[in-house]
């Protein structure tokens, strides 16, 4: 495992009513979402193919965003564990995380690049 982070949601949060997670990335280049309470394993995301450095949850707890050395930009659903937008950069990316609003997420790159993607269009802006 290479980095660990808590959901921005569960009780005393401002998203009270969806269940807390921590999510796990690791060198095997899997990310792992865990239910705290009974320690239980409830998605493996499995779409990266080198280490993931990154996971950054949404504001609202709805979306993971997962960053790797494939170059690639990964955004899961937390719910159900599926893919939902992929962006692939010009290098292995660092970090990853959102905007406020949850509607942007900013990765950097090996290559000394930072781009920034309008999560609506799943365009660089």
């Amino acid at each position: 495992i290479y980095t660990i982070k808590w959901s921005p949601t569960g009780s005393l949060t401002n998203n009270p009513n969806t269940p807390l997670i921590l999510a796990s990335a690791s060198f095997d280049a899997t990310i792992k979402l865990w239910d705290p309470e009974p320690g239980k394993c409830v998605h493996t995301l499995t779409a990266h193919n080198d280490p993931v450095y990154s996971v950054a949850f949404s504001p609202n707890g709805e979306y993971l965003a997962s960053g790797s050395f494939d170059k690639c930009l990964h955004i899961w659903s937390v719910k159900d564990g599926k893919l939902v937008q992929t962006y692939e950069g010009g290098g292995g990316i660092f970090e990853v995380c959102w905007n406020k609003d949850g509607d942007k997420v900013a990765a950097c790159f090996s290559n000394n690049t930072v781009c920034v993607i309008d999560f609506v269009s799943g365009k660089p802006i």
